[in-house]
């Protein structure tokens, strides 16, 4: 299937996502990618816990999901662990066996954190898994008093009917990617 057939399909789940961004609190404002793509992951925090302000995200990188890059985000200290990866892939005739497995942004103080009652975004990048299916990305927002862990993650499919706390789903898509994204 090519890119511009594909556009119907990342429609019905975009529009899905924006229906449940209402009552989700950390979601991916895309909600579906291509495999095997560039891929920029905008995850979404929509307010704060309990009426406290957001001093902390930390995403966890799914396995498949590689190169991860952060984007450094102002008023806050940007850290990432990296790890050996579960299955080694090849990037420009280059084996990578290590990157990075978990980012986490941290504001520098109360001024800089996001109060409850407005909504921010977090973003980084990266290659989508060369094959199709759900990819979940386990998040932990840390507010002024204790934190909300974005982490379940239905045993199979992507409903998250009865998930008090979801993960943020990608769709990754079996459609062909046009070009060649950094």
């Amino acid at each position: 299937m090519k890119l511009k057939d594909a556009l119907k399909l990342i429609a019905a789940p975009a529009i899905s996502m924006a229906c449940t961004a209402v009552m989700a609190h950390v979601v991916l404002q895309d909600g579906a990618a291509a495999a095997g793509a560039s891929y920029r992951a905008t995850f979404r925090v929509g307010h704060g816990g309990d009426g406290a302000s957001t001093t902390g995200l930390r995403v966890t990188i799914p396995a498949g999901f590689n190169g991860a890059q952060p984007m450094p985000k102002p008023g806050w200290t940007l850290y990432t662990r990296v790890s050996t990866l579960p299955a080694p892939y090849t990037s420009h005739g280059k084996t990578v066996t290590e990157g990075i497995v978990e980012i986490r942004w941290e504001a520098n103080g109360p001024e800089n954190a996001l109060p409850h009652a407005f909504y921010d975004e977090f973003v980084l990048r990266g290659t989508t898994p060369t094959q199709p299916g759900p990819l979940w990305f386990k998040v932990v927002q840390t507010c002024e008093k204790g934190e909300n862990a974005w982490v379940e993650v239905p045993a199979s499919g992507t409903s998250t009917k009865g998930l008090k706390a979801p993960a943020a789903l990608l769709e990754v898509l079996d459609i062909q990617a046009t070009g060649h994204a950094h």
